[in-house]
């Protein structure tokens, strides 16, 4: 007497699993890029963030001195970084007017380096342009 065949439902079958995994990926192809905009604009905005500081720091300046620092170091005693390191400061002038730049220290070519100068004017040198940069 032949026993019937028993088939247990433990598992996943191959079907399934490349469905689980075609989902997945899908999620990640739409995830991951969101998520790393986020992570710059977050970065930029600690460079923005060191760019007003160092406006209001140079207007305390000018009020001490009469004149713009010219150097990031007349201005902070030596070199300048964002709270964490991704952005450079670079000071130049003449002492009547001032430009400051936020240098990236990681690659970001749709914004690149912002700029902020005496007379309030926001630049940047990438691709992506003023209005996707400093939001």
């Amino acid at each position: 007497m032949s026993q019937p065949m028993m088939r247990n439902s433990k598992g996943f079958t191959l079907i399934e699993v490349v469905i689980v995994v075609v989902i997945v990926g899908i999620l990640a192809s739409i995830a991951l890029p969101s998520y790393r905009e986020y992570v710059l604009r977050g970065n930029r905005a600690e460079g923005q963030a060191l760019l007003t500081t160092a406006a209001a720091r140079q207007e305390r300046y000018r009020v001490q001195n009469n004149v713009y620092a010219k150097s990031a170091t007349e201005l902070y005693g030596g070199t300048k970084t964002s709270e964490t390191g991704k952005y450079n400061l670079g000071v130049s002038g003449d002492g009547t007017e001032y430009t400051l730049t936020a240098t990236p220290t990681f690659s970001d070519t749709d914004c690149g380096n912002f700029t902020l100068d005496t007379k309030g004017e926001r630049k940047v040198n990438g691709g992506k342009g003023l209005g996707h940069c400093w939001r």
